[in-house]
């Protein structure tokens, strides 16, 4: 998907979503390896709380799902652009919690994807996906060239602080993260999701869901006008009256 500020909204049957990459996105190649995350990382997403796959205030009044794929370069693109603000102004407040699930889009072969996503939720079970992912993102590499293997998922892990590999190893052998990621796919299948990033967000806990047609990979302003909007803090019509929050 290609970045724009446009918001358009159709009701889904449960919280607001937006595509992306398709089965063949094209490689936006060039930045991967030049960013060196530890830092950045640990400065983005430091004392803000995380438990499994979801960053933020378990009692925050808006969720908001990200379905993406970790060799998605669109993922990256919003994973270091548009992100970052919304985690300082609305995650860290308090208002926001965000849950990342897996969806794969531009990671072939199906085993390949398999590994990497549950590499990251391995890392969830000890409040440290998040560490994961945007390590992953920012690191980055050109697709099609079959970057990701065993020495490059335990290269990641090594960079995330506290974390502990041989748990980490232990729990990526279970079943149970395996059947995460064929939730995630039957949650996409259900709302229709068929690119990344892809997103649902809502009022939490609510049932109606909404899809966002159009967001910047590089800007916070259309996720910004949603989030307002859930929140009450703007009754401008930025969504369609068809689309009752």
């Amino acid at each position: 998907m290609r970045g724009t500020s446009a918001l358009a909204v159709a009701a889904v049957a449960g919280t607001f979503a937006l595509s992306g990459c398709a089965s063949s996105p094209r490689d936006t190649g060039g930045r991967a390896g030049k960013v060196t995350p530890e830092k950045a990382v640990a400065t983005l997403l430091g004392g803000v709380p995380q438990r499994a796959s979801a960053l933020g205030d378990p009692a925050a009044p808006v969720t908001l799902q990200w379905f993406g794929d970790l060799q998605c370069p669109y993922c990256k693109e919003f994973a270091l652009g548009a992100l970052p603000p919304i985690i300082g102004r609305w995650v860290r407040t308090g208002r926001l919690r965000i849950v990342y699930r897996s969806l794969r889009t531009a990671t072939r072969p199906l085993r390949v994807f398999h590994a990497q996503q549950i590499a990251a939720l391995a890392a969830g079970e000890q409040g440290r996906l998040w560490n994961f992912i945007e390590t992953f993102y920012a690191e980055q590499r050109a697709e099609g060239t079959n970057y990701v293997t065993e020495r490059y998922l335990q290269g990641i892990a090594s960079q995330i602080p506290g974390l502990s590999l041989s748990e980490w190893m232990s729990d990526r052998a279970g079943r149970q993260l395996a059947g995460e990621l064929v939730a995630d796919r039957e949650a996409a299948r259900s709302a229709r999701l068929d690119g990344t990033p892809a997103f649902l967000i809502g009022r939490t806990g609510a049932r109606r869901v909404f899809e966002l047609a159009h967001v910047s990979l590089t800007s916070p302003s259309t996720l910004n006008a949603a989030i307002e909007r859930l929140l009450g803090l703007n009754r401008s019509p930025a969504l369609p009256p068809s689309a009752a929050v």
